[in-house]
């Protein structure tokens, strides 16, 4: 039986995944920051732990116990935090916050278990990454560059681990019908208020759970893909929306999809 671990596992994609790959018979190893919000005592071969990705002290001491348990077969890193608003108006903490949770926890889950794979050959990373990583959009900056720097971050990684048997990939959804859109943190818009505004009635139309998007289900099983198919391929795009985007991106290239943007977004 192959072993699974998966952060940021308290709702969404990462609660969706659980079920998913021990549904198929796999141990899944649960963690999240608070464990008192998901209870997935149902499931015989789940193990659920306390883990913040932002706390390195922490991460050394979940990634040594659980592998001390056992082998570890694949490593799944869906954590994720999103503050979105003019660059201006971001704290110090907001800033930190999204690089810590974005991008240096999943490199730092990838590290801590980098050994573990070398030694005994073999090991998969999936990174969950976004739309945002391949595709920009105004008021996001802090999260594209983040996703962005995942997405590369994986694709050097995939090439540095290749001689050990170890992969990396990366799974970019779209909108996912979850509460992370309504979680995410507005900052004060002003003086770009007015922008602010055409902007996000935009989004809220492309972002309705009811008719846009894909359910936590549907992301899920691209990862189960992504994790079965047995292919080199590194990068992977969850959804019609992120799909769509991102063959639009690649058709008109970046010089036209930015005018397009402007035009969609902020009347320009």
């Amino acid at each position: 039986m192959k072993t699974i671990f998966i952060t940021g596992t308290s709702s969404g994609l990462g609660k969706a995944a659980v079920r998913l790959f021990h549904n198929n018979g796999w141990k899944v190893i649960a963690t999240m920051r608070d464990t008192t919000k998901a209870s997935f005592d149902d499931m015989e071969h789940v193990t659920v732990l306390p883990l913040d990705i932002a706390d390195p002290a922490q991460i050394n001491a979940i990634v040594a116990q659980v592998i001390a348990a056992g082998e570890i077969d694949v490593v799944l890193n869906n954590a994720a935090y999103g503050a979105m608003g003019p660059l201006e108006g971001l704290s110090e903490e907001q800033l930190r916050k999204q690089v810590d949770t974005n991008l240096l926890g999943a490199i730092r889950i990838t590290q801590a278990f980098v050994p573990h794979f070398r030694n005994k050959k073999s090991g998969l990373f999936v990174n969950i990454t976004s739309i945002a990583g391949l595709v920009t959009f105004p008021f996001d900056s802090i999260y594209h560059a983040v996703k962005f720097g995942l997405e590369g971050f994986s694709e050097a990684m995939s090439y540095e681990l290749a001689p050990w048997g170890i992969s990396i990939k990366t799974v970019a959804p779209g909108f996912i019908r979850t509460a992370f859109a309504s979680n995410i943190v507005h900052t004060p818009a002003a003086p770009y208020q007015d922008l602010m505004d055409r902007y996000m009635g935009v989004v809220t139309g492309m972002m309705d759970p009811n008719t846009s998007g894909s359910t936590p289900e549907e992301v899920a099983a691209v990862v189960y893909e992504a994790v079965t198919d047995g292919k080199k391929k590194v990068h992977y795009t969850a959804g019609a929306d992120a799909k769509g985007m991102y063959e639009r991106r690649l058709e008109v290239g970046p010089e036209a999809s930015r005018e397009e943007m402007g035009a969609l977004f902020l009347g320009q």
